[in-house]
């Protein structure tokens, strides 16, 4: 018959055998949750004059944002006499904001960290341990060379006929935005976060404005615009080109919905976008006012533009040494219970 004592030490070894089994079965599962790649849907938004514009309330700019389930919103044209509407759009979202300055603002379902030194950026902390960088713009929009090479009138800028006159006059009007906006995004680059850019760029792709285009006489000539073409230079994926990436099938209007495409006086066009680096881009979707010209349909329409929402796989960025700390800790284990033996 067993002596209680006997008894009582296989209790013990029985129960340490139980924690052990417990222990493991949590750091497994804490190690594959925090291990997953994370579905991220990112939005860029001008919601035209603070949401006001439109003569609709600013609950249905909010609820464009709600129907695209978005996670991330980089807006422009926030402010209306004076007033941010961002603040309203985030309080009644319950969400994150960071407001830049200017009329542009960032919208995050998940916490901002902090803003890059001259406000063009944030970062943002995601649920699978991952750090993103965040950038939002909104270029000038004059001078608009579709406009100067179609003849439509627009400001004091010159009608223009060349590649050269429209990539000239690119520079002219945004080079010093896009040269202000890299002094931020230049310094994380090499950071191996996942980075993000959203805007109104009031500029067409170099993607869209393609030979194959001129050719169809969908664009008047090909132009290697400047703004879109430094950006991809810079290692970034156009993502909704990326999806859609016949330029003739799918031209992805964003600019407008408040002319028909053969109104003279105005020429439609895609110039807002959601730029990646780091991440899998799996979907891009226009965001507007009916199924002929939007994937995702919101009606009444609050803004003069179309909105982009981008679905992309944000990966976990592993740390360095974790793989080396944990092997140290599991040797530094082994070795206690082996004293403890002894």
């Amino acid at each position: 018959m067993p002596s209680a004592r006997n008894q009582n030490l296989k209790t013990v070894r029985i129960s340490k055998k139980l924690i052990l089994i417990s222990l493991f079965f949590i750091v497994s599962s804490h190690l594959s949750k925090s291990e997953e790649n994370l579905i991220l849907r990112v939005m860029t938004f001008n919601i035209w004059v603070g949401g006001s514009a439109g003569k609709q309330p600013i609950e249905q700019t909010t609820e464009v944002i709600r129907k695209s389930k978005a996670d991330i919103v980089g807006m422009q044209e926030t402010r209306v006499g004076g007033k941010d509407s961002s603040q309203l759009i985030a309080d009644s979202l319950g969400w994150h904001l960071f407001a830049q300055g200017g009329n542009t603002s960032i919208l995050s379902r998940y916490p901002i960290e902090e803003n890059s030194p001259n406000k063009w950026g944030v970062m943002i902390n995601l649920p699978n341990e991952t750090k993103i960088h965040f950038f939002n713009i909104h270029f000038r929009p004059s001078p608009y060379q579709p406009y100067q090479l179609k003849g439509i009138p627009y400001g004091n800028a010159p009608f223009i006929k060349t590649e050269e006159e429209a990539i000239e006059w690119a520079k002219k009007a945004r080079g010093d935005q896009v040269e202000r906006m890299f002094l931020d995004i230049t310094p994380v680059l090499e950071s191996g976060n996942p980075i993000f850019i959203t805007g109104d760029f009031n500029e067409p792709s170099f993607q869209d404005w393609s030979e194959r285009a001129a050719n169809k006489k969908i664009v008047p000539i090909a132009v290697k615009y400047p703004a879109t073409f430094n950006v991809v230079n810079a290692g970034f994926t156009d993502t909704f080109r990326k999806v859609h990436p016949d330029e003739i099938k799918n031209r992805g209007y964003t600019w407008t919905n408040k002319t028909t495409p053969e109104d003279p006086n105005d020429f439609h066009d895609r110039i807002d976008f959601v730029f990646s680096k780091g991440v899998e881009v799996i979907d891009s979707r226009i965001v507007g006012e009916n199924r002929e010209n939007a994937d995702i349909v919101v009606s009444p329409w609050p803004s003069d533009h179309r909105a982009v929402v981008s679905t992309v796989k944000v990966p976990k960025k592993s740390k360095p040494n974790e793989s080396k700390v944990l092997r140290l800790r599991t040797k530094q284990s082994s070795d206690l219970s082996t004293q403890g033996e002894k």
